[in-house]
């Protein structure tokens, strides 16, 4: 007898809040990158917030970003050349209001900063900026060499440190998104020291990063697993975009090691790309080269390493010499060093790596969700910025003016109507499965392989199809269970979005920016220049 769906299920614990410890707050945010620190900042200036951190601050994809931020701060470059290239690099999906707007408020975000002491590098007494793929400007403003998003982390991270009305709690697992009469009304949460609890908040704020853990090969913190974008769901809102996870080209490829990120600022300065008989083979797809837009460079390499039969490329770093190497790239020179790769002699061997969620929670122009009182900024947002594909730097740059967005409405909110978080009454039983139970760290580990083999840079309609057969398979026996640690709640998030984003790339029969159908490998603008949303059957 053939085994019927598993109905989405409103909550994944079993809830009774009158039985669970109780915090109350104006301002409730998930997760602390530079969306939800910024955010925070603003918030904070009409109420009480609490900033929740499921791992610590220091595990973030801002923390670990390299490059830099893009802004419009020399005299040859214009607002006009940023938004271009950001239109461009989003293959007709990006919203144009959105990207004007974003752009044009890079350069006083940049002054806010430096006056915040960032410690952005200078030259000659002014802020030293490079180029990346995509960008016509040298543009890309940058800190402590290769360490942009530590530093602007670290800054964010002092004012809210000092801001009398704001909390972090580091270890915090947000489990659920907490509803009453379709309104969000805070989150429920599990900490190891006092277990799940509710936190019930007038305004909710949605930034808790990306999803590239849903791949075997991503540059992303163990961490980013999808699970605000499940929450999200499970809550009602509508996401958007998901068929579109952003491939960086070059992660160093060591096997056995994790994949690190080698940012795209080092081809900015020339590294030259080669593939294992030592061919420079980008000009052979495209007239930017190395500086080509990150899909194009992703998928060049992708055909380079099936066509040398070779698991990596490498990148030619030697005529750039260890004293630029050093001064300019310190992180990648020492991680380097780490795996004995002498860069005055030695190739560095890299491969694409899962690495951006271009899509997500989708929001209006104030990071609105369609859920009332849950807003929603950073990577976890659908903003319509980056259409297709993601222009390098312009991430760390949309987490701070919709951070600042986000957090000035939610202030605009509390001070025009004055009062106290309420606290509801919420009872969810689930009932006991007789199926089997599955092991978590099997299905972890084999979900994130299939991902990486079937949804991965390049996709065919075939295998998307096997892929949801087999998560569909693993979702009968685990979305079914009640589970009461974080690694389990985790593995059934990364199951949900698996299989939207499967849908979403099923359902989109063309290639465009990151997403290619060997299929289907060409624009088809008259059937699917548009965003595709996904909402809860009601």
């Amino acid at each position: 007898m053939e085994d019927k769906p598993i109905p989405p299920r409103r909550y994944l614990p079993r809830i009774d809040s009158d039985l669970m410890g109780q915090l109350y707050t104006d301002t409730v945010i998930i997760g602390g990158g530079i969306a939800g620190l910024r955010a925070a900042i603003a918030a904070a200036e009409t109420g009480r917030v609490i900033i929740l951190v499921k791992d610590k601050v220091n595990r973030s994809n801002t923390w670990l970003a390299q490059g830099g931020i893009a802004a419009v701060i020399e005299e040859t470059d214009t607002f006009e050349s940023h938004i271009e290239d950001t239109l461009r690099t989003g293959c007709g999906l990006s919203d144009p209001d959105v990207v004007n707007e974003v752009v044009r408020a890079a350069p006083d975000h940049i002054r806010q900063l430096q006056n915040w002491t960032a410690p952005f590098d200078t030259l000659n007494g002014r802020l030293a900026t490079g180029r990346e793929g995509g960008h016509s400007q040298s543009r890309i403003i940058h800190a402590y060499g290769d360490a942009t998003g530590r530093a602007l982390a670290e800054c964010l991270l002092n004012q809210v440190l000092n801001h009398k009305n704001i909390k972090i709690f580091e270890d915090c697992f947000c489990i659920d998104l907490l509803t009453a009469e379709k309104d969000c009304v805070g989150v429920c949460c599990w900490h190891p020291k006092h277990r799940m609890q509710c936190i019930w908040s007038r305004q909710t704020i949605l930034a808790s990063g990306g999803a590239g853990q849903l791949w075997r090969e991503s540059t992303n913190p163990s961490g980013a697993t999808a699970d605000g974008l499940a929450m999200a769901w499970r809550a009602g809102a509508t996401l958007a975009n998901l068929e579109f996870m952003q491939f960086h080209p070059t992660t160093l490829y060591i096997a056995g090691a994790d994949r690190s990120l080698i940012t795209e600022a080092l081809r900015g300065e020339g590294a030259r790309l080669v593939d294992t008989h030592g061919h420079r083979f980008m000009s052979d797809f495209h007239e930017q080269g190395e500086l080509a837009p990150r899909d194009v460079v992703s998928r060049a390499i992708y055909h380079q390493m099936h066509h040398t039969e070779s698991t990596h490329v490498y990148l030619d770093v030697r005529h750039l010499g260890s004293k630029l190497m050093q001064e300019r790239f310190p992180t990648i020179s020492a991680l380097c060093q780490s795996f004995d790769i002498d860069v005055d002699h030695d190739l560095i061997p890299v491969r694409p790596s899962a690495h951006y969620m271009i899509g997500g929670v989708k929001v209006d122009r104030l990071g609105q969700t369609s859920i009332p009182n849950l807003y929603c900024c950073g990577e976890a947002a659908s903003t319509g910025l980056h259409g297709a594909n993601r222009l390098a730097s312009n991430s760390l740059l949309e987490g701070l003016v919709y951070g600042k967005i986000v957090g000035q409405q939610v202030a605009r909110i509390l001070q025009s109507n004055p009062g106290r978080a309420e606290r509801y009454s919420i009872v969810f039983e689930v009932p006991e499965s007789p199926r089997t139970r599955l092991d978590i760290v099997d299905v972890y580990n084999s979900l994130r392989a299939v991902m990486w083999r079937n949804v991965g840079l390049v996709r065919i309609g075939e295998r998307l199809d096997e892929t949801l057969e087999i998560i569909d398979f693993w979702r009968r026996y685990v979305m079914d269970k009640v589970f009461d640690e974080p690694a389990s709640w985790q593995c059934q998030n990364m199951l949900t979005i698996s299989r939207l984003i499967t849908s979403a790339a099923l359902t989109r029969r063309e290639s465009r920016g990151v997403h290619f159908r060997k299929d289907f490998p060409d624009n088809d603008d008259a059937r699917f220049k548009y965003s595709i949303e996904m909402q809860l059957p009601q």
